[in-house]
Order: C-alpha cells, then sequence, then structure tokens
C-alpha cells in the first residue's frame, strides 16, 4: 500500500536518487546530497516545533510503499514563501504607447519582476516515479494534495494563500527556450547551472542580475514566447493535480523558465475546504459490489502524519470503518480521529 508521511534522514539515499533521476530539475528538490539533507532537517524540525503561526518551516513529505519500504516520490510545502528574502517571478503586464498626433494607441504584452508572491505559503519538490503509477492508481492525488490535507489539520501553520511553481518547457538536456532567450542574456550560464544556483527564488543576485525594466514580450523570439506558462511534459500530471485541487493559473510565471504559476485561497482548496474529521473503527475491507469511492484519508498527527487512499462507502458516516492494512499504515487504534476527503476517482467535486 502506498502512503505518505513526513521525510527522515535515513530516507536520504532514496531522496537523493529522485533527484538525480532524469526529467526537469527542481530547484526545490536539487540533486546536491548536502542541500537535501538540510530540507530534510529543517522539514524534522518544522514538525517538531510548537507552531502557532507560519514562519520560516518547510515540510517535505515521501510516498512509500509499506510492503517494500521503496519510496517513489517527494513533494514539499513551505509555510511562508520569501520569508528572509523576497521570492521573485514575472508578472504579465501591459503597457500602453499612445501618440494622438499619428492616432495610434497600442497595448503592450511586458513581463515585470515581481515579489507579491512573497509571504504566500507554497508547494514545493513534487516529483513521482513512474513505477508508482503501476502501483496505484491515485499515487499522484495521494503524493500532491496530502499536503493539503496536511494544512487542513494543522491550519495554523500556513497563511491564507497558496501558490505552486511548475517546471516549465526544457528538453532532455535542459535546454529551456525562455531561458535562451531571456536569462542567458544577463547570467551569461546554462539553465541547469542556474536552476540549481538559485536554490528558490529568492536568491539576492536574482534581483542583481535580472533586469528591473518590463521585457517587452514582442521582442522575445517566437519560441520563448511560446512556451510562456506552458508546463514542462513531465509537469502535467502534477499540474492536473493542482487544478484539481482548486489552484488555478494566474498572472505569473517563473522568471528562468516562463513555468506556470498556480494559485488559489488555501481555505478554499478541496483537501481543505471539504475534507472532515471522523472517528475511525478497524474493521474488513468495502464488501464487493458496495457502492464506494476513493477517500483520501490521514491521521491528525504532525510528526507522525500519515496519508493513504482508501475506498470507503459513498456516504460516510461518523464513524469510519478502515481496513486493518491501512490502520496500521495510519497509525490509528479505535476510536481515533482521521480526517477524509473524497478523491471522485482522482477529480474533486465542484
Amino acid at each position: 500500500m502506498l502512503f505518505v508521511r513526513p521525510s527522515k534522514l535515513s530516507d536520504l539515499d532514496q531522496i537523493e536518487r529522485m533527484a538525480r533521476s532524469r526529467g526537469p530539475i527542481l530547484h526545490s528538490l536539487p540533486p546536491d546530497r548536502q542541500r537535501l539533507q538540510e530540507l530534510v532537517s529543517h522539514s524534522i524540525h518544522s514538525l517538531r516545533d510548537d507552531v502557532d503561526y507560519p514562519g520560516e518551516e518547510g515540510y517535505l513529505f515521501v510516498l512509500e510503499d509499506s510492503d517494500t519500504g521503496r519510496l517513489h516520490g517527494t513533494a514539499g510545502i513551505v509555510a511562508i514563501a520569501g520569508f528572509s528574502e523576497p521570492f521573485y517571478s514575472f508578472r504579465n503586464d501591459v503597457v500602453v504607447h499612445a501618440s494622438p498626433e499619428l492616432r495610434v494607441n497600442r497595448r503592450i504584452h511586458v513581463l515585470a519582476m515581481s515579489h507579491e508572491l512573497t509571504g504566500r505559503s507554497r508547494l514545493t519538490g513534487f516529483y513521482l516515479d513512474s513505477e508508482a503509477f503501476t502501483l496505484a492508481e491515485h499515487a499522484p492525488d495521494l503524493l500532491s494534495r496530502a499536503r493539503l490535507m496536511f494544512a487542513a489539520q494543522h491550519r495554523e501553520r500556513f497563511t491564507d494563500a497558496i501558490f505552486t511553481v511548475l517546471p516549465g518547457v526544457a528538453d532532455e538536456n535542459g535546454h529551456s527556450p525562455f531561458w535562451e532567450g531571456v536569462g542567458r542574456k544577463f547570467f551569461g550560464r546554462d539553465f541547469t547551472q542556474m536552476e540549481i544556483a538559485s536554490g528558490g527564488r529568492g536568491r539576492t543576485f536574482i534581483a542583481e542580475m535580472m533586469p528591473a525594466d518590463p521585457l517587452y514580450v514582442p521582442l522575445l523570439s517566437g519560441e520563448a514566447q511560446r512556451v510562456m506558462g506552458e508546463p514542462h511534459p513531465d509537469a502535467r500530471v502534477p499540474y492536473r493535480c493542482h487544478v484539481d485541487e482548486g489552484l488555478e493559473p494566474d498572472c505569473f510565471v517563473d522568471i528562468f523558465d516562463a513555468g506556470p504559476v498556480l494559485t488559489a485561497a488555501l481555505d478554499l482548496c478541496h483537501s481543505v475546504r471539504h475534507s472532515e474529521l471522523h472517528v475511525a473503527v478497524r474493521g474488513e475491507a468495502v464488501k464487493t459490489g458496495e457502492d464506494t469511492l476513493p477517500y483520501m484519508v490521514s491521521n491528525t498527527s504532525a510528526e507522525d502524519f500519515r496519508a493513504v487512499v482508501v475506498e470507503l462507502p459513498a456516504r460516510l458516516y461518523p464513524e469510519v470503518v478502515l481496513p486493518q492494512a491501512a490502520a496500521d499504515v495510519l497509525e490509528i487504534a479505535d476510536g481515533d480521529e482521521v480526517r477524509c476527503v473524497r478523491l471522485n476517482n482522482g477529480r474533486a467535486r465542484p
């Protein structure tokens, strides 16, 4: 059975394996063992802290197969993006050039450097290996959306607004059309180098090196313009998971590869808005032929958080009967509370 739990230091070898796998480079999951260890250690300390309001905490979760102990994915959530330094992005904007004498009035699409996302909670570090898809149909939803279940249960740890930045278009060699058309002109380095060096989007050198004035989009190459706001092919699954949760494309794009930025009010996200607490009882699995739906179920712990997907009756009563295997993975006893939300075959209900 696949389940989501917080990362621990003994996971480091497997997390490094995933960070070094083929696919889009994630600055939030860098292929650097020292920085990965810092991420895991920071997550452990954040979970142990008694938090009354969000601060510099960050949480890294992993997707584990309970039968083998093998990890198949990672996903994180940061309490406040840009806690110590501004979080930078490009904002799609318009400037007007008008000449009464020529009777010309033109609205020009520009990209303006922005740190409006600073201070919001951020979903980060999503990685899912191909094997997970063969193990469980709902693996992507479980991994991505368990973070929102954690936020629903521990609401005081996060802000009212949340966002995520998905990888933009780049080929298997790390060639990014947008970076070639913009970033390289200012940094003079390869996209992959800068993606790893940035460690996020709050480094001081971003403000020092990137243009302070708006970039006129019509002056960019056609290839760079075409990929603005388009996710990397390998990011289409997490894109769908985020949209199912209620996040939507906003006016921002990533400053390095122009990947899409999705935003939402946290309390309107599906797993926060529609999840409910129930009393759990261990029992038999749902009988064949009974009207059931997939539910994501989590315990109420912070440090020992667990989440799984379980087939449950379409209508839940205050007392929920969980299969023994699921209850074991969640580490709960009879009478403990669990948080449940309907997945609706991997799609959130309207």
